[in-house]
């Protein structure tokens, strides 16, 4: 289709000019992850669902503590505060003081642009979810298993519709309608929108945790 060839020549375009432009961050960011606490630059998190429900690596900074998903595993509370919340922590002791500046202006979400020009992700998608998340959440909410099938058929994204109308704000059956809605929309001046839409919602930090 002319939209998906399109999509991915903007992606392409975008993450490799993103990349040029943001190096200096990018050092700036690495330098203080590793002064701030021991552990590597980049988060080691669990495997994401893309297109397909095909498994990739996604690229963060790390903005947590070394080893924040074996902590996890190991502290009942936080554990099922984490799955109470749809997979959030609301003042999450992991989170480093450095990780505190980093989610709430999104600059840990900066190294996706890596998985962009890979071909994993696209600039504007869906929320890339972890896949025990989406099997989880669909026997919560059994309504959102169509919403679930028509996400995965397009890739996620490093910006979306829910992540520019409030993020963690919104719970797991209305995001996923929201980007069942996008994916079907298939619209290159709606990701332009939906750019432009991210620009104040990353500044102003809305939703973020």
């Amino acid at each position: 289709m002319i939209y998906d060839s399109l999509k991915r020549l903007l992606d392409i375009i975008g993450s490799a000019v993103g990349l040029v432009i943001l190096s200096p961050i990018f050092l700036l960011v690495a330098i203080a992850i590793k002064v701030d606490s021991p552990g590597p630059v980049f988060a080691d998190t669990p495997m994401r669902a893309g297109n397909d429900g095909t498994l990739f690596k996604i690229y963060k900074f790390r903005s947590m503590v070394k080893n924040a998903h074996e902590l996890l595993e190991k502290n009942p509370k936080l554990l099922v505060e984490y799955k109470r919340n749809s997979y959030k922590i609301f003042n999450d002791p992991r989170i480093t003081r450095v990780g505190k500046i980093l989610r709430r202006y999104s600059v840990d979400e900066f190294p996706q642009l890596f998985n962009i020009l890979k071909g994993e992700m696209s600039l504007v998608g869906p929320r890339a979810y972890y896949p025990y998340e989406l099997e989880e959440q669909q026997k919560k909410y059994p309504s959102s298993r169509k919403y679930v099938k028509i996400i995965l058929s397009g890739k996620p994204g490093l910006t979306g519709v829910w992540q520019v109308t409030g993020r963690s704000e919104i719970n797991f059956d209305k995001r996923v309608k929201m980007d069942a809605s996008y994916v079907k929309k298939k619209s290159i001046i709606y990701d332009f929108w939906l750019i432009l839409k991210t620009i104040p919602a990353v500044l102003y930090g809305r939703g973020a945790i």
